[in-house]
């Protein structure tokens, strides 16, 4: 393909993945080599808690491809799950009150 197709796909996924009702997206290469450092102090650290799958893929989540072979490039999505309408975010907003997510009201996005 060439860049102007290139750029052109990448237009298409941003609009598509809107129409879905994604907030965001982004696409980049697998080269992640830089935070392989940052990525193996979090998990030295245990800072991935009761997720053990974090630390048993270990740097496979630093080299994409070697997760998934022939990996190319990485799309993330992302998708607010507070709604815009939601009162009760104006809690946020005042210093004297205090207010516990429970982004769980909704609909459980783990499974978007």
């Amino acid at each position: 393909m060439t860049t102007a197709e290139l750029h052109q796909l990448a237009q298409d996924i941003k609009l598509w993945a809107r129409e879905l009702g994604f907030d965001q997206v982004g696409i980049t290469d697998t080269d992640l080599a830089i935070e392989e450092p940052r990525l193996q102090a979090w998990l030295d650290a245990d800072y991935h808690g009761s997720m053990d799958y974090m630390a048993r893929h270990g740097m496979m989540r630093a080299r994409p491809h070697e997760l998934l072979p022939g990996t190319q490039r990485v799309l993330s999505v992302r998708m607010n799950y507070l709604p815009f309408e939601a009162g009760f975010a104006s809690t946020l907003r005042d210093p004297t009150l205090g207010y516990i997510s429970r982004y769980a009201l909704g609909r459980d996005y783990h499974k978007v």
